[in-house]
């Protein structure tokens, strides 16, 4: 079931967004070489309990996963995606990182991720960041009220194609707002004009991601961290987004 959140609800969200996004800004920081991944999990961890909210990731256990999740964000390296389990692992120069990160405040939730890499970059790595942002932002542009779904899906999948990237459908974006995940799905290809149709109220987490060379993934022996099935190298940006009346507005950024 979808649920329309009232305007001083998405004020609420907003408040959260802010907190992920200064999160995800402090990570991007700090994700230097020779860092280790354990680092940037006890960060996280330490900013959750100075501010007083609750990770969506503890005890998450959904029917994909091998749960509970154990951890408070999902790291994943070079050729991970998608809900990297945070090991000991000391970044190196050209490791492209992916960081996802849902957290809780009174009830209310904000979830983003962001790609970086790592000391000197591959220009296709950068490409490939560039490509899964653009996509983000092409996605946001279109979301609208009146306009619908698939016409979100069908900007991403647009922005993929165009750059010679193929799309995996198994996980795309979603809705969320007093949980991490709600009605409705959103995957990261689809048809213009189909599917549901986008009202004021609103709140989605818009998320292309993509690999370089396939759109097959393969899931750790961890249960959790999903890989690119070719071993190429993927990246991943989220926002939540809000459907007002004006327009769409971007909920995780500082």
């Amino acid at each position: 079931m979808v649920e329309l959140k009232t305007p001083a609800e998405i004020e609420r969200m907003r408040i959260t967004g802010r907190f992920v996004a200064g999160v995800l800004a402090e990570l991007r920081d700090r994700a230097q070489i020779g860092v280790n991944l354990l680092e940037l999990e006890a960060i996280v961890r330490e900013r959750i309990r100075e501010r007083g909210a609750v990770s969506c990731y503890w005890d998450y256990a959904p029917s994909f996963g091998r749960g509970p999740f154990r951890n408070t964000v999902c790291l994943s390296v070079n050729d991970a995606v998608l809900h990297g389990l945070p090991f000991d692992y000391a970044l190196s120069d050209g490791d492209v990182l992916t960081m996802d990160l849902a957290v809780s405040i009174d009830g209310w939730v904000a979830d983003s991720a962001t790609t970086v890499i790592v000391g000197t970059p591959d220009p296709e790595d950068a490409r490939l960041v560039r490509t899964t942002e653009e996509a983000l932002t092409a996605a946001i542009a279109v979301a609208h009220p009146g306009n619908t779904i698939g016409d979100i899906s069908a900007a991403i999948g647009g922005v993929a194609r165009a750059a010679g990237y193929r799309v995996n459908t198994e996980f795309g974006g979603h809705g969320l707002g007093r949980t991490m995940h709600e009605d409705p799905h959103i995957s990261n290809t689809g048809r213009p004009g189909r599917g549901f149709r986008l009202r004021p109220g609103l709140t989605i987490a818009i998320e292309p991601w993509f690999a370089r060379t396939t759109d097959r993934i393969i899931t750790d022996p961890d249960g959790w961290t999903l890989r690119s099935a070719d071993g190429s190298r993927t990246a991943h940006s989220e926002h939540t987004v809000a459907i007002t009346p004006d327009g769409p507005q971007v909920l995780t950024t500082v």
